[in-house]
């Protein structure tokens, strides 16, 4: 079996395609791997499919766009147990892997190279890239997975094919560096890290990057993976705090040195635990689809939240929220009709209000959310096969 396949996406890369299959192949015939050079054609027009061919490289067409489905396209096609991919633009060196192949050989699923340790030389990369897009995403990454990536987006990394082809990675952009990381950590594969060096490209074209434009696809992917940073945090800190300071409000106005907190902050505070109990409703619901479809791992406290819903108890806490929303509802009419159904002070409905309304949409939304994760955790069935008439 071939032991490695040197990887590079392509598209319309002839100034520079001849450079790095050059080094590639030297460093096979150097290091006695048995390996292969091959290039992910994603349409190229200018001749590189025929500079790959020349130089003995194996090609793959790619004819759907992106770097992504180039990069899944060659995976699928690599002979080698293992892959180190490339860009194509002649900015890593292929005739210095060594690192990543001594790391594969012992047992490491994915090899990140670390441009930062490694060397970045003048102009080899845009400041903005530099000092805020790699750096910020790089660290919104560690933080959210506690992947041990220092470099997230590092074009040049190694892995074992079989590994990788096992997250079934189906991003089609450039967010595919990113997809690749999050669900490597998310699996629990043995990442590890090396030094590797980043210089100028040598075309005389722009790349094919979009600063902005996927810098904000592979912030999408990081906040897509991490439903607890999405959805969790966020929801429970907007509950925490409107729970507080409404349950404060039903006693009273509250007075804070000179300023005054009553009617408006209730009408805030309900605000923040609908739209935070909401966002903790749309964390299950997205952990369940996730699990299910194998976008994200199970866990031992996942497996346990999932037990605990079920349309009974979802059913069974709705509608006691639901009654205390009916008792609320009561409490007002009758202080009004203590007054002749007239007019009342808006400090003494309000209270009884918006315990109301609070109580009956919390409770609307754990039953709905009860239903909704049960048509979620259905088991699928085959379609059944055609009947036949004679």
């Amino acid at each position: 079996m071939t032991e490695l396949t040197i990887l590079m996406p392509c598209l319309n890369e002839a100034e520079t395609l001849e450079t790095c299959i050059v080094k590639a192949k030297g460093y096979l015939e150097r290091s006695g791997i048995d390996g292969e050079v091959l290039i992910a054609d994603n349409g190229s027009t200018d001749g590189s499919q025929d500079i790959a061919r020349r130089l003995g490289a194996r090609v793959v067409d790619v004819p759907v766009k992106g770097y992504g489905a180039a990069l899944g396209a060659g995976i699928a096609a690599a002979q080698g147990k293992y892959v180190i991919m490339g860009d194509s633009d002649d900015s890593y060196d292929f005739s210095k892997l060594d690192p990543f192949v001594a790391e594969l050989r012992k047992g490491a699923d994915l090899v990140m190279g670390n441009r930062f340790r490694g060397g970045i030389a003048k102009n080899a990369m845009p400041p903005l890239h530099r000092y805020l897009g790699n750096p910020v995403l790089s660290a919104v990454g560690r933080i959210f997975y506690r992947t041990p990536v220092g470099d997230f987006h590092c074009g040049l990394r190694g892995f074992n094919r079989d590994a990788i082809l096992g997250l079934h990675l189906n991003t089609p952009g450039m967010e595919f560096a990113s997809e690749m990381v999050i669900r490597a950590t998310l699996f629990g594969l043995d990442i590890r890290e090396v030094p590797t060096t980043l210089k100028p490209d040598g075309r005389s074209r722009p790349p094919h990057l979009r600063s902005w434009r996927d810098g904000w696809l592979h912030l999408k992917l990081l906040l897509t993976f991490a439903p607890y940073w999405l959805f969790y945090y966020p929801g429970l800190i907007l509950f925490a705090v409107g729970a507080v300071a409404f349950l404060a409000l039903m006693v009273g106005p509250i007075q804070i040195g000179d300023v005054s907190f009553d009617i408006a902050t209730m009408i805030l505070a309900s605000a923040l635990i609908l739209t935070g109990f909401q966002m903790v409703c749309f964390h299950v619901l997205t952990r369940i689809f996730a699990v299910r479809f194998n976008l994200l791992p199970s866990s031992p406290r996942y497996a346990r939240l999932r037990d605990k819903i079920s349309v009974d108890n979802a059913c069974i806490l709705g509608g006691l929220l639901l009654l205390v929303a009916l008792i609320a509802t009561l409490a007002g009419v009758f202080s009004w009709g203590a007054t002749g159904f007239g007019d009342m002070v808006a400090t003494e409905i309000v209270r009884p209000a918006a315990l109301a309304v609070v109580s009956a949409s919390l409770g609307v939304q754990i039953i709905t959310t009860g239903f909704l994760s049960s048509m979620l955790q259905q088991p699928i069935r085959p379609d059944p096969a055609p009947s036949r008439t004679s």
